[in-house]
């Protein structure tokens, strides 16, 4: 494939007519600068920010790695290869997490890409093995590094840069003003793009505060919930016990959820997420995993069920909503007798709910599980078709479809689900017979 390094072009491919002062200042800082710390909020863009300049210092000649971009999450790192595709480089890029099948992953480092994302864990895995040549490596970004640092990676951090001896650019990103660079990563005075506010104030973010009356505040969630007029939802809780409690407490009460926390499987974990993101549900009660570096739609509405110990975890869970120009809101439920983290204000607006309101309604989508991805050939195209001629769906039937390595997910209207499973059991796509299923 044909390589392109014209930003115009990739701009143009993720449909953005041009970019935020961040971004520019970005490119300009990161083209010219050997160490440059960028701070800027979620949501702001940060991702292009720093590939945008990553694309136009690799160089078309060189066949080994050149960038290497440390993400904390395996779902950060996913959504920083998703907008590099969207950019329609030509370049390759790969991405390595705890999870992905190893052996995936060293074929597709037989023919080394020109980027590489993954996190540190699976990439010191990696160079143990010697799986990919780091020598060439020119670029190191290190994004959200403070939250790596939080998760334990140090160790793995340090390792991975000790083998990176030609760096000539290091970017370090966060969306926390207060950071220390640790002295391994070889950054000690890095030009510093400051694009957090200095009160971490969101203006277009409205605060409420409502009082539950039960104290494991579920009856609570219920109205605010049915309040919203069917209007998606993050819900954050502290502890992964409880967000699966409630989330299973919601479900009994017909009121359709997806939990989402560290302690799944990376497939649980991803399939929870497509659910949220194509609407067929419409509430993903989580822990702070979800807080940053998640590839999920713009919220409206942010809820606290349980309110972390420390102000940035508020911060970063508000960031899920009101972003760039949009309007927002985060609903605190306290029970009087809880404890009042210092960081909230003594002046909330409270939001008083009636006794009673209709349950939300059903989601219009359900999500249709086809057990053949990437690695089969599939694409999206080629379920649109199956579906379409083999199915008898029509163009309003179908909704966001994500083609995975060896999976894929497609939204479908609920009404049609159940005549479209009939017509194409044992319907071959591509000459293949799949499982097709609802998703679970």
């Amino acid at each position: 494939m044909k390589t392109s390094q014209d930003p115009a072009l990739a701009i143009s491919n993720l449909g953005i007519s041009a970019l935020n002062p961040m971004q520019k200042a970005a490119e300009a800082a990161i083209l010219s600068n050997a160490e440059i710390l960028l701070l800027a909020p979620t949501g702001s863009g940060k991702t292009l920010g720093f590939l945008l300049p990553v694309l136009q210092l690799l160089k078309p000649e060189q066949k080994t790695v050149q960038c290497l971009i440390l993400a904390p999450s395996r779902e950060l790192a996913l959504q920083i290869e998703h907008v590099w595709k969207k950019m329609g480089t030509g370049f390759k890029v790969n991405v390595c997490y705890g999870g992905h099948p190893m052996a995936t992953e060293m074929q597709n480092l037989n023919d080394p890409p020109a980027v590489l994302i993954g996190t540190p864990g699976r990439i010191a895995d990696h160079l143990d093995r010697r799986t990919f040549d780091p020598a060439n490596i020119h670029t190191l970004v290190l994004d959200e590094f403070d939250k790596s640092l939080e998760l334990g990676f140090h160790d793995q951090m340090a390792f991975i840069i000790s083998h990176l001896s030609n760096l000539t650019k290091r970017v370090l990103v966060s969306a926390t003003a207060r950071v220390d660079i640790p002295a391994f990563v070889g950054a000690p005075s890095p030009i510093r793009l400051q694009f957090l506010s200095d009160d971490a104030a969101q203006p277009n973010l409205a605060l409420r505060l409502v009082w539950a009356d039960d104290r494991d505040k579920t009856a609570t969630l219920v109205r605010l919930i049915s309040s919203l007029q069917s209007e998606a939802a993050l819900i954050f809780c502290n502890y992964r016990e409880t967000v699966e409690s409630l989330s299973q407490s919601l479900c009994d009460r017909g009121i359709r959820t997806a939990f989402y926390h560290g302690g799944l499987e990376q497939d649980e974990r991803e399939r929870a997420l497509i659910q949220f993101r194509n609407g067929s549900v419409r509430y993903l009660i989580t822990t702070d995993l979800a807080a940053r570096g998640l590839d999920i739609p713009e919220m409206k509405h942010v809820i606290h069920v349980q309110l972390p110990a420390h102000e940035a975890e508020f911060l970063h869970r508000n960031g899920r909503t009101a972003r760039m120009q949009a309007t927002g809101t985060a609903y605190l439920l306290l029970h009087p007798d809880e404890n009042r983290p210092s960081y909230l204000s003594d002046s909330l607006d409270e939001l008083t709910l009636a006794e009673f309101y209709p349950l939300p309604e059903l989601p219009d989508f359900q999500t249709i599980y086809i057990s053949g991805g990437k690695k089969n050939k599939l694409n999206k195209v080629d379920i649109v078709g199956f579906f379409s001629q083999k199915g008898g769906l029509e163009k309003g039937d179908l909704g966001l479809i994500e083609v995975k390595d060896f999976s894929s997910f497609a939204a479908v209207r609920t009404t049609k689900v159940q005549a479209l499973l009939a017509k194409i059991e044992g319907e071959k796509m591509k000459g293949k017979k799949y499982k097709i299923a609802v998703a679970r």
